[in-house]
């Protein structure tokens, strides 16, 4: 991208969508157009009329809501719904509109539950799917097969990235459809803060993830609309993992809770592990630079900052 290039994040949703547009402004692009004044991803003559009006060149489909284990129970077909929703009316207006590049972000969960570590992409719907997150998973593995579909009916350059587990500043915190890190950090600020001896923790506490601070994947993303043009998706991680324990003892220790930690083992666990085969990425030099450490803490401090209490973060338009 030329720093002149006319930039569009789609992203109704926050997190990877604002540390993309963070770097852009550090990369001293000019051109993006802020998510906040762009039109409801669900909404098809929003998004169109918001095509023709502007005329992005570079597009970075990052949109979509999201959930935790508890957010895909409750509300599957809302997740399930939007998501191929915001696929589908964005990946089309790009395409009628002329846009020269587009890179959608899909997600980790896409990959069959049991599939073996690290996940390669050759594992794509080898097996079934994570049940407790089947819906949306199914959903972000559409925009995938849809963006390979334009390029081969169209030529549209079109690729897709799939990242480990993002976390950052400007996560949702709300505890009903929060993912783990966040929620993590919440309940165990408040813990602290009102003296709780312990906290209840969902699952056994014995599967591993990858995490990625968002930072790191809104790097990643720019480095792959300058370097990745391939039909195949491109996994984007940090090359290890950690158990929800593990990750749940370092918020624990950066937050200052000095409760015992309780996992229930009668909830769901999710997938037992996700880890991202991304040697590809890291043959084509790039690399994460934030540790989970500095990343948790990071994350702590922006959740502080903003009043330690930030249900209401998200736009009206993504809220389940």
């Amino acid at each position: 991208m030329e720093n002149s290039a006319k930039v569009y994040v789609a992203d109704n949703d926050g997190l990877v969508g604002s540390a993309i547009l963070s770097e852009l402004e550090r990369e001293g692009f000019q051109g993006a157009l802020l998510r906040d004044h762009g039109p409801c991803l669900t909404d098809s003559e929003e998004v169109d009329d918001f095509f023709a009006r502007h005329r992005p060149t570079h597009v970075f489909l990052v949109g979509g809501i999201t959930g935790g284990i508890r957010g895909n129970q409750l509300y599957p077909a809302i997740l399930m719904r939007d998501n191929l929703l915001v696929n589908c009316h964005v990946i089309e207006s790009a395409h009628r509109h002329g846009v020269q590049k587009l890179l959608y972000l899909a997600s980790s969960c896409i990959y069959p539950k049991f599939a073996a570590q690290p996940m390669k992409v050759e594992y794509l719907t080898s097996g079934k799917l994570e049940p407790t997150n089947e819906p949306y998973a199914l959903a972000k593995l559409a925009g995938l097969f849809l963006c390979q579909a334009y390029r081969k009916q169209f030529g549209s350059r079109f690729v897709t990235a799939i990242p480990a587990n993002v976390f950052g500043p400007g996560d949702h915190f709300d505890l009903e459809d929060s993912h783990v890190i966040a929620a993590l950090i919440r309940r165990m600020h408040e813990a602290k803060c009102g003296g709780a001896p312990a906290i209840e923790i969902w699952g056994s506490g014995r599967p591993r993830r990858e995490f990625i601070f968002s930072q790191d994947v809104a790097r990643a993303c720019l480095f792959l609309m300058d370097a990745y043009d391939g039909d195949e998706p491109i996994n984007i991680g940090v090359g290890c993992d950690w158990s929800i324990q593990e990750i749940a003892e370092m918020i624990r220790d950066i937050v200052g809770f000095t409760g015992e930690l309780i996992f229930d083992g009668s909830k769901a666990d999710g997938m037992p592990a996700k880890l991202l085969e991304s040697d590809r990425l890291a043959q084509m030099g790039w690399q994460a630079r934030t540790p989970i450490r500095a990343g948790l803490s990071m994350t702590y401090d922006w959740f502080l900052q903003h009043g330690g209490d930030v249900e209401g973060n998200r736009d009206e338009r993504a809220v389940l």
